[in-house]
């Protein structure tokens, strides 16, 4: 018995020396892992698959809808942000007012980006603005 009362006195002082909860299943990849992706995002389409972009249309911004991100830097500056993942990219130009977000996506399988959706907020409190103000609010503060 008294074996017994050492032996289990052992295993639990050698558990605690363990260094925490050993998993009972195999981890799951964190995003940045091969295969890994962030919670609520859709996983990564196979190679090859290409999905058409919705449009933006009757927004009133059809004079930046289908410009290329070098069209956009000539017309706005430099981008605050200029982020590319996988064949996405997102532009964003900021004013003294507003802040303005440009997302580009290619039209066909293996084409240049285009900008196909436009948002804008408030700087400061990030609440809605009209596109088309801030547009303007960005060009005069190039």
């Amino acid at each position: 018995m008294r074996n017994v009362a050492a032996a289990l006195m052992a295993l639990a002082v050698s558990a605690c020396a363990g260094g925490g909860i050993v998993p009972t299943s195999t981890p799951r990849p964190t995003v940045g892992e091969a295969g890994g992706t962030a919670r609520g995002a859709s996983p990564p389409q196979a190679p090859g698959v290409f999905r058409n972009p919705q449009v933006m249309r009757g927004s009133g911004l059809n004079r930046i809808i289908g410009l290329q991100a070098a069209a956009l830097t000539d017309r706005f500056g430099t981008a605050r942000i200029d982020l590319t993942e996988g064949d996405a990219r997102k532009l964003q130009f900021v004013s003294e007012a507003c802040v303005l977000d440009i997302y580009l996506y290619p039209l066909a399988s293996g084409a240049e980006p285009v900008a196909t959706h436009v948002e804008a907020r408030e700087r400061k409190s990030g609440g809605a603005v009209d596109r088309r103000g801030c547009v303007k609010a960005v060009e005069e503060a190039r």
